[in-house]
């Protein structure tokens, strides 16, 4: 079992839990996305991350680290505007505060976290000389 495949699985199991959970918190609230919000959601944070574990299993390592580090990317972009930037009812800012919109306010920030330590991780990968932390 290689480091990387190590290291990227857990930050993608992390992430999709992290994920989940806000999902939940969206539907349940209910904060409203839009189609295009969905198809992203979809394809770049659930299905890229998925792709990149197989990926880096069947030991595509710079094939993996470059899709994560997509989905990393384009993730924390898209959280860091619709949760904090741009004040919509996705905004933290704009979510009641009750059991559900902590778990709403603590998996976006979560999230973030999650999706920056992907970033980095990619990086990591995708330099050969540099060893993974254990």
């Amino acid at each position: 079992m290689s480091n990387r495949a190590t290291q990227i699985t857990i930050v993608v199991i992390a992430h999709t839990v992290i994920s989940a959970l806000h999902g939940l918190a969206h539907l349940l609230i209910p904060v409203p996305i839009s189609v295009l919000q969905v198809l992203f959601i979809a394809g770049v944070i659930t299905a890229l991350p998925i792709i990149a574990v197989i990926l880096i299993w069947r030991q595509r390592v710079i094939w993996a680290a470059t899709v994560l580090l997509v989905s990393m990317a384009g993730s924390l972009l898209f959280g860091l505007y619709n949760h904090f930037a741009v004040v919509s009812p996705d905004h933290i800012s704009q979510i009641p505060s009750t059991s559900l919109g902590t778990l709403f306010q603590a998996t976006a920030i979560l999230l973030a976290v999650s999706e920056g330590i992907g970033i980095g991780v990619s990086l990591w990968a995708l330099n050969p000389r540099q060893p993974l932390i254990p």
